[in-house]
């Protein structure tokens, strides 16, 4: 197998990622063969995958924005993956030119592909860390150069946390990131849910045991185990929903009208916290 001239050394491009299944779900071209494999078998149970990416990334966008609404310029986002068209820095320094942004992830190839990005951008940054060390991830030398966690800040967990299986406490590891955050943040979310998905449970979990064959076990929780990541928070409006329900934008806007019609893109829940 031909190695791109992208691909970091040391990795090994005979092993499906998740970042890159999800850049090619999006449409990205970061991913290998043995990615497009994954993702075409995934897709034989749930041939709408791609648009449940596709609402992901709007309703991150318009969570975005709404933050910036409110005053927040820095951003952290955890499991953020391979950069695509419309990253969290495009977004927020548009509305907000002097925003900061860092950027984490632990699979090399969305850690080297970040940076190659954002290279040149002082105000954005990349770490290579763990949701399941928290703390680490805190303590990483670009987080405290580019964010003041004295001040407000968004967190983004979006399509990370059903990574995380239940022996890796996911719901620890965001409350220790709520903790380290400063009253009036937020926490921006999405998570896979049988919920929604408009096929039969049985029929979705063909696709979660692609993911478990390629020892990257998605786990499905219900919207009120999801809800549970709040915990310490304040929902707002609308709550936890399906993503294209939360604060839609009018059709043919920023976020786009597309994915939203598709019964796909409703499934799974989004939802947004404001620290107290």
């Amino acid at each position: 197998m031909e190695r791109p001239a992208w691909a970091p050394p040391g990795i090994d491009i005979s092993v499906p990622s998740v970042s890159r299944i999800y850049d090619y779900y999006l449409g990205g071209s970061h991913n290998f063969e043995v990615d497009r494999q994954a993702a075409r078998r995934a897709m034989e149970f749930m041939p709408g995958l791609p648009k449940i990416m596709q609402a992901n990334r709007a309703f991150m966008r318009r969570a975005v924005r709404h933050a910036v609404a409110e005053g927040i310029t820095q951003f952290l986002d955890i499991g953020s993956g391979i950069p695509t068209f419309g990253n969290v820095h495009e977004i927020a320094r548009a509305a907000s030119p002097e925003a900061r942004v860092v950027y984490v992830d632990h699979d090399p190839v969305a850690v080297a592909h970040s940076r190659a990005v954002i290279a040149g951008d002082a105000l954005t940054g990349v770490v290579a860390a763990d949701l399941r060390r928290p703390k680490e991830l805190l303590a990483a030398p670009e987080v405290a150069r580019l964010l003041d966690l004295g001040r407000p800040a968004a967190v983004l967990l979006v399509a990370v946390l059903h990574f995380l299986e239940d022996e890796d406490d996911p719901y620890a590891a965001v409350a220790t990131l709520r903790d380290a955050l400063a009253p009036g943040s937020l926490l921006i979310l999405t998570h896979a849910s049988y919920e929604g998905i408009p096929v039969a449970q049985d029929v979705a979990g063909g696709t979660v045991g692609v993911y478990r064959d390629i020892r990257s076990p998605l786990v499905m929780r219900s919207g009120e185990q999801i809800a549970r990541f709040f915990d310490g928070f304040e929902l707002l409006e609308p709550g936890l929903v399906p993503m294209p329900n939360w604060r839609p934008e009018a059709p043919g806007g920023a976020s786009g009208g597309e994915p939203q019609e598709d019964p796909y893109a409703f499934s799974g829940f989004g939802g947004v916290g404001r620290t107290a």
